[in-house]
């Protein structure tokens, strides 16, 4: 019977495998190749792979730095670390769907998630996710912009689930990866996840963020295929609940 009870494990196993499969081809980003909109100053550095992170350093109006390229059906993974002690508490973060000059377009649609250190001129610190609909060109102490204030052309759609009132910290890494399709927007910080929001998205790139907010470094960019959504097959159900069903069988025959 103990023969048994390891192939019913090993049967078990091989059913988790498939249930949980996601990215797993992982690539280094080159970055040498995205474009700038705004004022922002984006300088290419290398953490690992050359080209692979990117440091802004000034404290400037919306900037973005994008890949250029349609990015539905990818994923994005890297990390993010705001560079300095005390200083500015605003916006850092990205953009999906982006296309150059959206920053100017009268009109628009594109993704912003967005993450603010501290409360200020009636915005709270945390982390949100909105949709763009117009430009959101601004000053760098515009405290009154739509991008600030998320209304008028940015229209705000939920807080994230356990970041939505927790500003980021000095000199932290933060970990983030970043799954982007025609109807599905997940983003996970430090492997918990932030938003999973359904709904129907334009295609455009992908690109970092920064309002107001100097020292901010994208560090390990890496690029791979979205991962499709963890909802197992009906055969694939099946055959866990006979996994499990002979495993418990397997129990009472040792006991």
């Amino acid at each position: 019977m103990i023969k048994n009870y390891k192939r019913t494990i090993c049967i078990s196993s091989a059913v988790l495998a498939t249930f949980y499969a996601g990215a797993t081809n992982a690539a280094p980003v080159d970055l040498s190749s995205w474009l700038v909109d705004g004022p922002g100053n984006w300088t290419l550095q290398t953490q690992v792979e050359p080209n692979d992170s990117v440091f802004q350093s000034l404290n400037s109006g919306p900037s973005m730095f994008f890949n250029n390229s349609d990015s539905q059906g990818l994923a994005l993974s890297g990390s993010i670390e705001v560079q300095q002690t005390g200083g500015d508490d605003d916006f850092v973060g990205f953009v999906l769907g982006y296309d150059d000059d959206d920053l100017f377009a009268a009109t628009t649609d594109y993704i912003l998630i967005d993450w603010k250190q501290g409360t200020q001129s009636g915005w709270d610190a945390g982390m949100s996710i909105s949709r763009v609909t117009g430009a959101i060109n601004a000053g760098g102490v515009d405290t009154g912009a739509d991008a600030w204030t998320h209304t008028g052309n940015v229209s705000f759609i939920e807080r994230a689930a356990t970041l939505g009132a927790t500003g980021w910290l000095d000199n932290t890494e933060y970990l983030f990866d970043i799954s982007f399709t025609a109807s599905n927007i997940t983003v996970t910080v430090d492997g918990v996840e932030q938003f999973s929001i359904n709904g129907s998205f334009d295609d455009g790139s992908f690109g970092f963020y920064n309002f107001s907010q100097p020292a901010v470094r994208y560090a390990g960019i890496e690029e791979d295929v979205a991962p499709p959504p963890r909802v197992p097959e009906p055969a694939s159900l099946a055959l866990l609940g006979l996994g499990l069903a002979g495993l418990s069988f397997a129990r009472r025959k040792k006991a």
